[in-house]
């Protein structure tokens, strides 16, 4: 299990005394990596018994046209940009700001699919 509370460290390099133990509550989790292929998804109950779709697998998006103001669910190609992360790009890792090639041109993902279940984007203006 991650932990995600304060390092044992300084930044000067000296020990931090820690004034109490961990907590349930700063826990964190893996991350999804959401990649490109058919649909797999995964509920997670959050602090409060509050629920969270997980995309683990994706190969549809919501794409919208900015200039028309529809909606259409299209299939992804590829990932073309992610600036998350360098090597996203070539393992096809979907995250908030990647660009992906699908069937209606470049889009910009708008969403957090390993947060939300979906994956929206945006469609980017033909270069």
């Amino acid at each position: 299990m991650r932990w995600q509370g304060k390092f044992g460290r300084k930044s000067t390099g000296g020990k931090r005394i820690p004034a109490r133990g961990k907590r349930k509550y700063e826990t964190g989790r893996e991350q999804s990596d959401t990649t490109i292929a058919p649909v797999r998804t995964k509920k997670i109950e959050t602090l409060g018994g509050n629920l969270k779709m997980r995309m683990l697998r994706g190969d549809m998006a919501a794409v919208a046209d900015p200039k028309t103001g529809k909606t259409k669910t299209v299939k992804i190609e590829t990932v073309r940009e992610n600036k998350a992360n360098l090597h996203y790009m070539r393992r096809n890792i979907l995250t908030k700001g990647a660009v992906v090639k699908t069937e209606l041109g470049d889009a910009r993902i708008t969403n957090r699919p390993g947060q939300d279940g979906v994956i929206n984007a945006i469609l980017l203006p033909p270069q």
